[in-house]
């Protein structure tokens, strides 16, 4: 996404309403359901409900999202990551929060696309066993067209969602006079009354909670579509989706005033005028299948951004288009695709979903709430504002995650063991390597110049490369891992004319791409100092050969071949990575859970991508050298010697 096009404009606006609104754009299909459902319809209850909509929009969507969290913007990039990265320097423990929160949203995640097209589909009014096999057949071609990207069929959401957004409004405003009582839900008096009068009212918040689940959504996108379109688009979306949800109301009190509603009687369908309805499908379909795209990307930036950061096992990347941010990850494309089919098939319809779907993403909301009162304190708020945002927004989440753990025995555990085996992965991949630093060793590298020179012009040991190159952990241009000096110098002595030490550090910016030399020894010893952002690809050797071009270009090293048959017609020498494979020695010491842990680390690691692949080396170029990890050396041995 261009500069220009986060710059508030007409076209701006239009993006924003087919990147970031389609999970809270297309909630009007099921919400209202789920609140009367099993329910005598009176006055307070529809009346309450619609109130607690539209004060739910107000404080959680629009005052704590696109009033407050916007402002979070890490280099014009938002989530929960780039939230954490603004914050993650100060403090170690911040780190499970943002796990806690990343997990549940790629948990809850999971349910958007099957509740969403179940939603649309179970318009049609076919039976259970074919409106699964059609929205079994959408999810498959929307996953499998993740692959190609969507920079081409990407320009119609915005007009899409437009009509959608139009539709909704306009059917809204068709019933809003059906019964005039409706009118007090502006009032949030009727809502505060329901939850205290009405029976069991309080648990109504869980299926009123299904109204602003993708207001989580809406703060990834920022560096999709930029602040100022999507709080200008927001006004438009909040109008049309409360003229929605108050045509509905005033429909259901018309129709249904002292009854119980039927549970096949969808209200959003039914305030269609009947000729029309079938196009309302079809509209409503392509929203819902909008809906599914923006949670797919975003699952895919949010699992790219925790492999830079460290917190999740490498996978392969791809990048489909030359879109800035779009990107494809096959791993986790499939892993969607089997979950979305799983849900499709275990609940059946949209209405069993419903008691999923919500309670993982409550606790995203309260981990993000934790973080921006992390954020405000870094930026030196008032501490009094600090403790009154908590105050509001995490008595409202709470309330909200309380009420939907009475959807835990209605499918809510789903989302939640999964949010919890997700959280898991991030924790072992985080924790092992936190317990693999007590192992590295980092040495003064000027103590091994003269020796590392001493070998370079040895002629009795033969060369190994021309140029090795060893990508290094050490932060401080001074110092090498002692694991890399070992591979050259005692494993097995390795001759070259140049080595290259090469350093990643990933910032906490998103998108930037600068590079340092440090010269050790001119045409001897080379470190190079990439600073990368958390959402830029680690094409390492990609980089590594640019630097050397530049480097090349001022003079600064000469890369010629030393052979003499190949330096008389200027052949440049040839380049080996050299890449330490770890596995765990049996000579450790570990506690019961630090040994779990690093099994689990292992395993990840065997599925997860390799080193090289990781930093995208060229396999030919690489040689892959397995050294012990001893985290924990064993000092119980006894061993007596007799003669």
């Amino acid at each position: 996404m261009s500069a220009q096009s986060k710059k508030l404009s007409l076209a701006g606006i239009i993006i924003a309403l087919g990147i970031v609104y389609g999970d809270i754009g297309t909630s009007p299909l099921y919400t209202m359901s789920a609140i009367v459902r099993d329910r005598v319809i009176d006055e307070l209850l529809v009346v309450g409900g619609v109130s607690l909509i539209i004060w739910t929009l107000t404080l959680q969507t629009t005052i704590k999202y696109v009033w407050l969290t916007l402002r979070a913007d890490n280099n014009g990039e938002g989530g929960i990551f780039s939230l954490y990265a603004l914050v993650r320097r100060h403090s170690k423990w911040i780190v499970i929060i943002g796990m806690i929160g990343g997990a549940a949203l790629l948990a809850d995640g999971l349910i958007t696309p099957p509740i969403t097209i179940t939603s649309a589909i179970e318009g049609l009014k076919q039976s259970r066993s074919t409106t699964i096999s059609i929205v079994i057949a959408i999810l498959a071609v929307v996953f499998f067209m993740q692959q190609f990207g969507t920079k081409s069929i990407g320009k119609l959401f915005g007009p899409v969602m437009l009509l959608w957004f139009l539709m909704m409004a306009g059917i809204g405003l068709i019933h809003i006079g059906d019964d005039a009582a409706i009118f007090k839900a502006i009032n949030p008096y009727y809502g505060i009354q329901l939850l205290i009068t009405e029976p069991k009212g309080f648990w109504i918040l869980g299926a009123v909670f299904l109204c602003t689940t993708g207001a989580e959504a809406l703060y990834s996108d920022l560096g999709h579509c930029g602040r100022a379109n999507i709080r200008m688009s927001w006004i438009f979306v909040k109008v049309c989706l409360i003229l929605n949800y108050i045509g509905q109301g005033a429909w259901i009190l018309h129709h249904y005033n002292g009854k119980v509603m039927p549970r096949e009687v969808n209200p959003f369908f039914q305030i269609i005028p009947e000729q029309y309805r079938t196009i309302g499908i079809v509209v409503a379909t392509f929203a819902a299948i909008i809906a599914s795209q923006a949670l797919i990307s975003g699952a895919f930036s949010l699992v790219s951004e925790a492999i830079k950061m460290n917190l999740w096992p490498k996978l392969k990347i791809n990048y489909p288009t030359t879109e800035r941010g779009q990107l494809y990850i096959p791993a986790i494309n499939w892993f969607l695709f089997a979950g979305c089919c799983m849900i499709v098939f275990y609940f059946g319809s949209s209405e069993h979903m419903e008691g999923a779907y919500g309670l993982s993403i409550t606790l995203t909301m309260i981990m993000t709430s934790t973080l921006f009162a992390f954020y405000l304190y870094t930026r030196r708020i008032s501490k009094m504002l600090i403790v009154l945002y908590l105050l509001v927004y995490l008595t409202i989440e709470i309330s909200f995650l309380i009420a939907n753990l009475d959807k835990f025995e209605h499918g809510g555990k789903v989302t939640l063991v999964i949010a919890v085996v997700l959280f898991a992965i991030m924790y072992v991949w985080y924790r092992a390597r936190k317990i693999k630093n007590r192992y590295v060793e980092f040495v003064r590298l000027e103590d091994y110049v003269p020796i590392i020179q001493d070998l370079s012009n040895d002629r009795s040991i033969p060369k190994y490369a021309t140029h090795l190159v060893y990508l290094t952990s050490a932060d401080d241009h001074k110092e090498l891992e002692h694991k890399i000096i070992y591979s050259i110098l005692y494993k097995k002595p390795k001759r070259a004319d140049i080595y290259w030490f090469v350093h990643v550090h990933v910032l906490d910016e998103p998108y930037t791409t600068e590079y340092s030399v440090h010269t050790i020894i001119p045409n001897e010893i080379i470190r190079i100092e990439f600073r990368l952002g958390f959402r830029v690809e680690q094409k390492v050797q990609l980089m590594f050969r640019k630097v050397v071009e530049d480097l090349v270009a001022n003079k600064e090293v000469n890369i010629v071949s030393r052979y003499e048959s190949l330096s008389s017609h200027n052949v440049r020498g040839d380049f080996r990575f050299i890449v330490l494979e770890k596995f765990l020695s049996r000579d450790n010491e570990l506690s019961l859970f630090e040994k779990m842990v690093m099994r689990g680390y292992f395993i990840l690691k065997n599925i997860s991508l390799s080193e090289e692949k990781g930093f995208g080396l060229d396999p030919s170029d690489v040689t892959i050298e397995k050294f012990p990890l001893v985290v924990s050396p064993s000092t119980t041995i006894n061993l007596k010697r007799i003669d």
